[in-house]
């Protein structure tokens, strides 16, 4: 049998080909447009989805069931002794409790890490908890590890609309009709388990400067000396992906940083056209 198994989700945000190529398991996040339940990879694509967000239809996020969940997981244990089952934050999302509720009836198989991640900092973790297991680490060493390193990683998110962050509450009516009257483009931060407002500015030229010089000083303060790596994300239509990766490759000076779309239950609240960047220590390979 093979020693340790990786399971993630789609909120990570890794490409299913990749994630085929490392062997790793993936749970399809669902979500619902006007009442209908899709599952993201699986019954609507990434374009599909904004078309249907274009058009003005309602989208919220949901969860996986917990039957879909420990099947697969028993689908698993067949080949592997153990898994380390990698979910987004719990400060962003019931997931995480419920997978951990659900691995406390494995007996010692099945190890729910609260890394306090989503996206490409989530994706990072994945590829850590990879090469962890390629080294001989047990469920348990590597689960210990991405708790222990989880807090080393920083992102920021430049919103193009709050008319999302509105509809769910996270933003009120008011300040929603304020932003978008003065033109304020919002910048949120995720450093830690939850998403917080990090700055307010006008224009989205004025926003990404913003995100460069936060982690350039993330760069040269609480990362100072680590061995790390920039991510950039997006969503929507890729040339905002590709646009928003050349002007930070640029600043940088680096053209090996990637860029990746935000996972759709990302962008059920915070719409297209967003710029994301991180800043994550890694595991060297």
């Amino acid at each position: 049998m093979n020693k340790v198994a990786i399971i993630t989700d789609t909120n990570s945000g890794m490409p299913q080909e990749m994630a085929d190529s490392l062997g790793v398991y993936m749970v399809s996040m669902p979500f619902i447009v006007d009442g209908k339940e899709y599952f993201e990879g699986v019954d609507c694509t990434y374009a599909q989805f904004f078309e249907m967000l274009r058009s003005g239809s309602d989208v919220s996020t949901s969860q996986p069931s917990p039957e879909s969940v420990t099947a697969l997981w028993d689908e698993v244990l067949k080949t592997h002794d153990a898994i380390v089952h990698i979910p987004m934050s719990s400060g962003l999302s019931s997931s995480c409790a419920t997978a951990r509720g659900l691995a406390a009836d494995y007996e010692g198989r099945v190890f729910v890490p609260d890394n306090k991640r989503i996206s490409v900092s989530q994706f990072q973790s994945v590829l850590d908890a990879v090469a962890m297991a390629k080294k001989g680490m047990s469920a348990a060493e590597i689960c210990a590890k991405l708790e222990a390193d989880a807090l080393n990683s920083s992102i920021y998110l430049a919103v193009n609309t709050l008319d999302l962050l509105k509809k769910s509450g996270r933003v009120t009516a008011a300040g929603a009709a304020f932003a978008a009257v003065l033109g304020i483009k919002p910048v949120l931060q995720i450093q830690g388990e939850k998403l917080d407002a990090f700055a307010k500015v006008r224009g989205m030229a004025n926003a990404e400067k913003t995100m460069l010089d936060a982690i350039q000083k993330d760069l040269h303060g609480r990362f100072a000396g680590k061995r790390v790596k920039i991510l950039t994300a997006y969503s929507g239509d890729e040339s905002v992906g590709i646009d928003w990766q050349n002007k930070v490759q640029e600043f940088f000076g680096d053209t090996t940083i990637e860029r990746y779309p935000l996972p759709i239950s990302i962008c059920c609240h915070v719409a297209s056209d967003v710029r994301g960047i991180a800043v994550t220590e890694y595991e060297e390979a």
